[in-house]
């Protein structure tokens, strides 16, 4: 058995997956003891085709391919996890680099905490085109899933979860509290979320502790279409959505994004006092989609 499996899900962006694999290839933990699955998910581009390239130019590392045809992230991962044969299993997307240790920060962690059963890393942003004016701390957060907690091995705060592409967890919690549910998640175009939440959710139920692990890095890019202001009201939307599916109570949900707004309104006026009334407009906007989006339901 390897020590780390690491799970890449990836449907029609090719050439972003090649930017990622040369991050995987780039690792410092030895070769022989990881291995690289990638989940085909019913990819109508060339990613077949460039994958096997770039494999058979790093024969030297264990980079194999499955596929998945029921489509959405959900599945795809699903289907990952029961290829892999990792003691550990790390996932991440297809949109991201890896720093140099990031395999490496995970096996020294799990092998170092006996008892951890999941983790996450920190969670960079590179824009593309640059960083819009409107974007806050806040909207960043909901676009590119951005995380930074310390500089050291700690807990995640009740109030906070790893992030979807960087999150990593000892084999048998699948076997405990179940894979991810289908339901939610990326499928195709859509932009629902949530699974990794409702995963995180379910482990904190069994009182399974959240650890960060700073030195497991990685770079989340975010190309231009993703700051257009159509995409954003789209993930805003779907993001209510997702919420709604998951919550026990949809009344007490859409209480607390009531809540939300109000505390939104406080931060968009400090905001506007500050001179960055574009960042004000859009923290209004996201918290109107969510909301929208759960009201929907």
């Amino acid at each position: 058995m390897k020590k780390l499996s690491l799970i890449i899900a990836t449907y029609n962006r090719s050439q972003s997956l090649l930017r990622t694999l040369g991050s995987v290839v780039g690792q410092s933990a030895p070769a022989e003891v990881w291995e690289c699955v990638v989940v085909n998910n019913n990819s109508t581009d060339s990613t077949a085709e460039d994958f096997a390239r770039f494999a058979s130019e790093h024969q030297g590392f264990n980079l194999r391919m499955v596929t998945e045809h029921k489509q959405g992230l959900s599945n795809a991962r699903n289907c990952g996890i029961a290829a892999s044969v990792g003691q550990y299993i790390a996932i991440i997307d297809d949109d991201e680099t890896l720093e140099e240790g990031y395999i490496e920060s995970y096996i020294e962690f799990f092998d170092s905490f006996p008892t951890a059963m999941a983790a996450g890393g920190a969670v960079r942003a590179v824009f593309e085109s640059g960083r819009p004016r409107w974007m806050s701390h806040y909207t960043e957060r909901m676009i590119a899933n951005t995380l930074d907690l310390d500089i050291a091995v700690t807990l995640f705060p009740k109030n906070r979860v790893p992030a979807g592409g960087n999150m990593a967890f000892r084999r048998e919690v699948f076997d405990r509290v179940g894979l991810f549910n289908p339901r939610l998640g990326r499928n195709g175009q859509s932009l629902m979320g949530g699974e990794e939440n409702d995963l995180f959710a379910r482990l904190r139920a069994e009182g399974y502790p959240l650890y960060f692990v700073p030195n497991a890095a990685i770079y989340h890019y975010i190309p231009a279409e993703k700051t257009t202001d159509s995409y954003f009201d789209r993930l805003c939307y779907n993001i209510g959505r997702s919420k709604a599916l998951r919550a026990e109570s949809v009344e007490r949900l859409i209480s607390a994004e009531r809540c939300k707004m109000v505390v939104a309104y406080i931060l968009a006026l400090l905001y506007t006092l500050t001179f960055q009334l574009p960042k004000a407009q859009y923290l209004i906007r996201m918290r109107k989609g969510i909301y929208k989006g759960v009201k929907q339901l």
